[in-house]
C-alpha cells in the first residue's frame, strides 16, 4: 500500500538515471534504474509514506543519440504559473485529453504539468459527483491506471492528489514503473514488495505494474469488493501511439467512455479549480494528505475474463490453444500481459514474442497497428518463428491487428472484414458500423457475401461506437462498431473498444475450429476474408490549411475547410464521370474511374485528409486531378502533396 503524505503530496520514487544499452538484443536489453531514496520514509502502518516534491524532466535530445536517457528529479517549489481557461480547453482531443508532459523538445512547451493534471482530476471528480446525484464525494471511488510512458508515474501521483482534494477514494492500478531483464534482476533492497518477488517473477511479472485502457473501463463494471470494484469512475493515463513526450487521459464510467461535451465540462471545471491550487489551497492539500491510496492488481481479473471467454468458446477445454504458436508484439507498451496472462494459460506457444518490456521511449517501433514499420515487425516475427498467428497492440491495448501464418496482415479493411465475418456468423444480417474511409470493396464483401449491412459513418472511434449504440436504440440491430485504425467495439462487450477482446474473438475462432475438427492454424481466419476486393492503389494525402493566410480573413480554419468541401461538391455535381455517394456522413465521397475518393475535414487539426482508392495508379491520378482542379483556387490550402501525386 502507499499513502499520500506531507504538505505537498507526491511520490518521489523517480529514476535518477536510466541507461539503455541498445547494443544488446531486445530480449536482453538492460535497463538500469538507480532510484533516489533521499525522500523515502520508513514504512508507516504497513504503507510506504512519501514526502517532498519532484518532477521528471527529460534532458537534451542530443543525449538520446548516445543511447542514454537522463531522468532528472527537479524541485517544483517555484510559484505555480497562471494558466488561462483557454489553455485548458486546448488540451481537449475529441473525447480524450492530451498534452506535452515531458520537457526537452524544442517548440513543444509543457502543457500537461502536475498542477494542471491535479486540477483536471479534481474537475473529473466534480463532473462525476454531478452525474451521481444525491451521492457525496466521500462515497465515490475512482481507479487510475497508466501505460509505459515515462511521465506516467508523475501524472498518476498528480491525479491521485486531485482526486484526494475532492475526498474521493483513490485506487491505483499502475505501480512504480520498473524495468527488468533476465540479466539484471532488480534489487529488492530498494523497493519492498509484498509478497517478496523472486528474480524469476521479476522477469515474468514486470508488466503487471501497468494497466490497459480496456481494463480501466472494465473496473467500472466488475462486481468484486476484494478488488474494490466496481468503481464509480476510471482514469487511464495514456496518449496512445503519440511521441514519448506526450501524455493524456481517458475517462470512463459504467456507461462507457466520456464524450466531447463531458471533456469540455471537466476542463472548464479544472480551470476554476486550478486557481485555488495556485492560490495555495491549504485545505485541499490537507484533505489530499490525509487520504490513503489503495493498490489493486486488477489486470489479473481482466486477463482471467479473457481466458474464460476462449475456454467457453472451445467447450470449456482448459488449454484450447495447446499446440498453437502465437507471437505477440506489444511495441514496448502495456500489452505484454497478453503473453503470460492470456495465451500461456490457454496452452499457446509464445516463443518469438517481442518488445514486451515497457519502455516509454518506444525504441523499436511506434506501437500502432496502422504503422507500416510496426506491421512489418510483427510479420517478420511470424515468419521467422513459423508461427500460426501474430498479434500486435498499440500502447494502451485499445487497438490491435493480426498476421496469419503466411504473413498476410489483418489490419485496416482486412481486420474489419474478418471481424465482420465472425460477428455475422453469430448474428446474421446485423449492421456493421465503420468509419468513413473504409473501401467500397468492404461494402460489397459485408453486404453481398456475408449478408450483412455496412453503415459507413464518421471518423473517430467514439463517433463510430455512439452511432452503433444509436442504431440499436432505434431498432436497427448492430453488433460491431470498428474503425480502420484498429479501434473495435462489440455490443457483447459493453461497446468497449478493446484490442485484446478483438484478438480473443480470433482466438475463439481458432479454438472452436479445432474442437469442431476443422483443422488448426490460421487458415480458418484467412478463409473467412476470401473474396474481399482490395484496391491496387490506396493513398492518403493531407492538405494543410495555413491559418495565418490572408484568405482566412481572421476566420476559423473549420469555416475555410467547409468552403473547400462545398466547392468540391459543386464541381462534382457538374461532372458526369463522377458520382457523389448518395448517403454520406462526413466530407465529400465520390466514385469514379473504378475507384473513389473522400475529402474530409480533420476532427481536430487544420487539415483536409484526402483518401483515394483505385484499381490502378492511372485511375488514382485521374481522381486526384479532379480534386486538384476543384480546390486549386483556395490559396490557403497547401496542395503540394496532391500536386506531387498527380505529377503536375
Amino acid at each position: 500500500m502507499a499513502a499520500l503524505s506531507g504538505k505537498v503530496v507526491q511520490h518521489n520514487l523517480v529514476a535518477k538515471c536510466c541507461q539503455q544499452d541498445r547494443e544488446l538484443s531486445t530480449k536482453y536489453r538492460l535497463y538500469y534504474c538507480t532510484l533516489s531514496r533521499r525522500n523515502l520514509l520508513p514504512p508507516v502502518g504497513g504503507k510506504l509514506a512519501w514526502n517532498g516534491n519532484s518532477t521528471m524532466q527529460l534532458d537534451a535530445l542530443s543525449k538520446f543519440k548516445r543511447g542514454i536517457v537522463y531522468c532528472n528529479a527537479a524541485s517544483s517549489s517555484t510559484a505555480i504559473p497562471t494558466v488561462e481557461k483557454s489553455n485548458f480547453l486546448k488540451l481537449q482531443n475529441g473525447s480524450d485529453i492530451r498534452g506535452v508532459a515531458v520537457d526537452g523538445v524544442e517548440g513543444e512547451p509543457l502543457t500537461l504539468t502536475e498542477t494542471v493534471t491535479e486540477a483536471i482530476a479534481a474537475g473529473f471528480s466534480g463532473w462525476l459527483l454531478a452525474k451521481k446525484k444525491n451521492v457525496s464525494s466521500k462515497c465515490l471511488r475512482v481507479s487510475i491506471g497508466h501505460d509505459s510512458r515515462i511521465s506516467a508515474q508523475k501524472l498518476q501521483d498528480a491525479v491521485s492528489r486531485g482526486l484526494a482534494r475532492a475526498g474521493v477514494e483513490v485506487i491505483q492500478y499502475g505501480l512504480v514503473m520498473l524495468f527488468f531483464s533476465t540479466r539484471a534482476p532488480f534489487s529488492q533492497n530498494e523497493v519492498k514488495f509484498s509478497p517478496p518477488l523472486t528474480s524469476r517473477s521479476l522477469e515474468r511479472n514486470w508488466y503487471d505494474r501497468l494497466a490497459s485502457t480496456p481494463a480501466m473501463f472494465n473496473s467500472t463494471l466488475t462486481e468484486n469488493e476484494e478488488f474494490s470494484c466496481p468503481v464509480d469512475g476510471s482514469i487511464m493515463i495514456t496518449a496512445s501511439h503519440l511521441p514519448y513526450n506526450r501524455n493524456g487521459f481517458k475517462f470512463f464510467t459504467s456507461a462507457g467512455g466520456l464524450g466531447k461535451p463531458d471533456i469540455k465540462d471537466i476542463l472548464e471545471r479544472a480551470a476554476d479549480i486550478y486557481k485555488n491550487i495556485a492560490n495555495d489551497d491549504s485545505k485541499g492539500a490537507e484533505t489530499a494528505a490525509s487520504l490513503d491510496v489503495k493498490r489493486v492488481d486488477y489486470m489479473s481479473v481482466y486477463a482471467s475474463n479473457l481466458v474464460a471467454a476462449v475456454r467457453k468458446a472451445a467447450g470449456n477445454i482448459e488449454k484450447p490453444l495447446e499446440g498453437f504458436h502465437i507471437v505477440v508484439d506489444a511495441g514496448n507498451g502495456a500489452g505484454g500481459f497478453f503473453v503470460g496472462k492470456v495465451l500461456e494459460p490457454l496452452g499457446a506457444i509464445t516463443s518469438g514474442s517481442q518488445f514486451l518490456e515497457p519502455d516509454g521511449l518506444f525504441p523499436n517501433h511506434i506501437p500502432n497497428p496502422e504503422d507500416k514499420t510496426a506491421m512489418k515487425a510483427i510479420t517478420k516475427a511470424v515468419l521467422d518463428n513459423r508461427a500460426d498467428l501474430g498479434i500486435i497492440f498499440d500502447t494502451d491495448v485499445d487497438r490491435s491487428a493480426a498476421v496469419d501464418s503466411s504473413g498476410r496482415e489483418f489490419n485496416r479493411n482486412r481486420l474489419i472484414a474478418l471481424m465482420s465475418a465472425i460477428i455475422l456468423e453469430e448474428h446474421p444480417g446485423t449492421t456493421i458500423v465503420t468509419d468513413s474511409v473504409t473501401s467500397d470493396g468492404l461494402t460489397t464483401f459485408i453486404e453481398k457475401k456475408l449478408g450483412g449491412k455496412h453503415h459507413r459513418f464518421k471518423r473517430g472511434y467514439k463517433n463510430v461506437i455512439d452511432e452503433a449504440i444509436r442504431l440499436n436504440s432505434v431498432g436497427e440491430e448492430a453488433h460491431l462498431a470498428i474503425e480502420t485504425s484498429g479501434h473495435g467495439a462489440l455490443k457483447e462487450n459493453h461497446w468497449l473498444d478493446d484490442g485484446a477482446y478483438l484478438m480473443v474473438k480470433l482466438l475463439n475462432k481458432l479454438a472452436s475450429a479445432r474442437t469442431s475438427g476443422l483443422g488448426g492454424g490460421s487458415k480458418v481466419l484467412t478463409d473467412m476474408v476470401e473474396g474481399l476486393e482490395e484496391p491496387a492503389v490506396a493513398v492518403e494525402l493531407r492538405l494543410k490549411i495555413d491559418q495565418n493566410h490572408p484568405d482566412l480573413q481572421g476566420g476559423s480554419f473549420r469555416d475555410y475547410g467547409e468552403a473547400v468541401l462545398k466547392q468540391l461538391e459543386n464541381t462534382v455535381e457538374l461532372d458526369t464521370k463522377l458520382l457523389k455517394a448518395p448517403v454520406n456522413y462526413e466530407g465529400v465521397r465520390v466514385s469514379g474511374y473504378g475507384g473513389w475518393f473522400l475529402l474530409r475535414l480533420s476532427l481536430h487539426d487544420p487539415v483536409l485528409p484526402l483518401n483515394i482508392e483505385a484499381p490502378s495508379k492511372e485511375d488514382a491520378v485521374k481522381l486526384a486531378h479532379d480534386v486538384l482542379n476543384a480546390v486549386k483556387e483556395f490559396t490557403a490550402l497547401d496542395t503540394s502533396a496532391l500536386t506531387k501525386f498527380v505529377g503536375v
